[in-house]
């Protein structure tokens, strides 16, 4: 087996430039782990041509077909730079004989801060009031007041690695009930956190703050339609922070264009970048960032570490730390990699 080569995807040069050269060089080239830009990938899907010069990938949006994996006797890990892997076939990879792994500890704080940023700033009013200050005007001029959180419900659609970690940061705001829908837990995996599970109906009906906390994948795809939007109460807000499909996202944009909800705050989008002419953009009572409220300097840095653990795991013939697809640790062409790598 060639020498153990990490190929990172190249929307990284445009998207994260200057975010994870430093920690590349410190974990992998400081153990002697070569690592280099891939080339350009066809509409930013990996082929597998290009995806079996690599040991290892890591990879920020770029898709990961079943045609784009096939076959691929080298690779053995694609290591994302972030949790999302809607972008990735898991069955391929696993069937494949490679290993999807993730970096849940360095997103958890940072995306959990990003749903409060955006639940005070539609609280606050934040935009408007940016909006009456720039234009001279002043407090008396605000259409509405804002709202506290002491009181209120929040509820999570999902309660996952980060679902968990909101609920925590919520504790001192003093909310008046907890909930969350979470068909994979169980009541007692969440009651050392103060969080009642219920349906997603209730947590739609009856939460002040709804908030979505799940993974993309063909269960969660339009999980949120507009029978459910439908539920929420007219003061109450919508926060999604996950991923734009899991939203019936024309449904949302008549709601609030009714003002049916109070309002809402939104990171992603059914498409991205959304087009200039989405009707979001024209309303007032939401606020809308690019899929990037958690990019902080500490989730670049800690993603791109726990990412070179993943990968530096798999250089030892170990599996890594963040794994997805476990089903892939019984697949004999993933064991034949591992073992070509084993530290003797």
């Amino acid at each position: 087996m060639s020498k153990f080569l990490v190929g990172v995807t190249p929307d990284f040069a445009v998207e994260a430039k200057g975010l994870y050269e430093k920690q590349l060089a410190e974990k992998l080239t400081s153990a002697g782990i070569a690592w280099e830009l891939m080339p350009d990938l066809p509409g930013n899907a990996v082929t597998p041509e290009i995806a079996d010069r690599y040991d290892a990938i890591f990879a920020l949006a770029s898709w990961f077909r079943a045609d784009g994996i096939k076959g691929c006797r080298r690779l053995a890990v694609v290591a994302r730079w972030g949790v999302g892997y809607d972008r990735v076939d898991t069955k391929a990879l696993t069937e494949n004989g490679i290993a999807l792994a993730i970096t849940p500890n360095a997103v958890r704080t940072p995306v959990a801060e990003a749903i409060f940023t955006l639940m005070l700033a539609v609280a606050k009013n934040l935009r408007m009031q940016d909006q009456i200050t720039r234009a001279g005007k002043w407090r008396g001029d605000l259409p509405r007041m804002g709202v506290n959180l002491r009181g209120r419900v929040l509820g999570s659609v999902g309660c996952g690695n980060i679902g968990k970690e909101m609920f925590r940061l919520a504790k001192p705001f003093g909310f008046s009930r907890l909930i969350a829908y979470d068909p994979f837990l169980t009541q007692s995996q969440v009651d050392d956190i103060g969080v009642q599970l219920v349906p997603l109906d209730t947590v739609m009906a009856e939460s002040d703050f709804v908030t979505v906390n799940a993974f993309l994948n063909e269960q969660t795809t339009g999980l949120i339609g507009e029978r459910q939007l439908r539920l929420m109460k007219p003061n109450a807000y919508f926060i999604n922070t996950a991923r734009g499909p899991i939203v019936d996202q024309a449904a949302l944009i008549r709601l609030l264009q009714d003002r049916a909800i109070a309002g809402a705050g939104i990171d992603v989008f059914e498409t991205e970048p959304p087009p200039k002419d989405l009707p979001l953009f024209e309303l007032d009572n939401v606020v809308l960032t690019p899929h990037a409220l958690p990019w902080t300097e500490e989730i670049a840095r800690d993603n791109s570490l726990e990412a070179c653990d993943n990968m530096l795991a798999v250089s030892r013939g170990e599996a890594p730390p963040g794994l997805v697809n476990r089903a892939v640790l019984d697949n004999p062409l993933f064991k034949a990699k591992l073992a070509a790598h084993e530290t003797k």
